[in-house]
């Protein structure tokens, strides 16, 4: 009984089926969130997608995904998503960021060429986009939220300012020092590599670009006080590379780019803090 679908998926999977099948990218309207991981590997690659954040039934479309009454969507084979991101391509429906981008990337050509014998690159740059998405995206998500994601940010304001003190004095260096040495080695194998694998921008490069895009949004005062200190001169200039590119920073400056607000990335006045301050006396005021 199950040879069917598994024929069937090896079939829409093939290099012409999958180069002719849609993608459709579901994921809340109204701000950048996980889903902005996705929209830049397809920004990036000039290819086309549906986005249904931009749609009227936006919010529907992600209650159909994650209901406790979704027991399947496309294929058989699929399990019901429990958040978004959701990535539809085909009969296949897939969840978590890490996995989605896992699977497009070497379709979109975001990882690199498999001529250069390198066949376990993907779980090298699974590694990077992963630990970007830990320390970077959510970690810095409970610095606002370090209770609970239920409560209101006003509900837990005291534990978020001291929360955010220790965040940008001990776990921000540590990631951002993470990414500075893995770039510094790949310039030591050669200095043509300005990317986290190699002289390719890869998958793991754009997101590492929106994760400290993101962070620097929150925390505007600790990025720029350690990016002014120069220790982590080829990190930021991965990021202002990324930036740069041409269907990148077309992207950015269109309508389609979700503006930072209430997602993973938010500014609150009382956060907006440098690692010298001291995270117990503001916490009582």
């Amino acid at each position: 009984m199950s040879a069917a679908p598994a024929a069937k998926r090896q079939k829409a999977s093939s290099p012409d089926d999958v180069a002719s099948t849609p993608y459709k990218l579901i994921y809340w309207p109204g701000l950048p969130g996980r889903g902005e991981h996705i929209r830049l590997a397809f920004e990036e690659a000039g290819v086309a997608y549906e986005d249904t954040a931009l749609q009227e039934d936006a919010v529907q479309q992600v209650l159909a995904q994650i209901s406790t009454s979704n027991l399947a969507i496309g294929s058989a084979l699929n399990v019901p998503p429990l958040a978004p991101p959701v990535l539809e391509h085909g009969d296949l429906v897939i969840s978590q960021t890490s996995n989605i981008l896992m699977y497009l990337a070497p379709r979109l050509g975001l990882v690199p060429d498999a001529s250069n014998g390198d066949a376990d690159a993907i779980y090298r740059l699974n590694a990077l986009a992963l630990t970007a998405l830990d320390g970077l995206s959510n970690e810095v998500h409970d610095s606002h939220h370090p209770i609970c994601t239920s409560l209101y940010f006003k509900d837990q304001r005291a534990e978020a300012i001291r929360s955010s003190k220790l965040f940008v004095k001990e776990r921000l260096p540590k990631f951002l020092g993470y990414f500075e040495r893995v770039l510094r080695v790949q310039a030591e194998r050669d200095e043509a590599n300005k990317w986290l694998c190699g002289a390719q921008l890869t998958y793991a490069d754009l997101v590492l670009f929106q994760c400290l895009d993101g962070t620097s949004y929150q925390f505007p005062r600790a990025v720029k006080q350690l990016r002014d200190g120069g220790a982590y001169q080829r990190l930021f200039a991965l990021h202002d590379a990324v930036k740069q590119r041409p269907n990148i920073a077309a992207y950015l400056a269109s309508e389609r780019r979700q503006p930072y607000g209430e997602g993973i990335y938010r500014y609150y006045k009382e956060l907006d803090v440098v690692p010298e301050e001291d995270p117990e006396e503001d916490a009582k005021a």
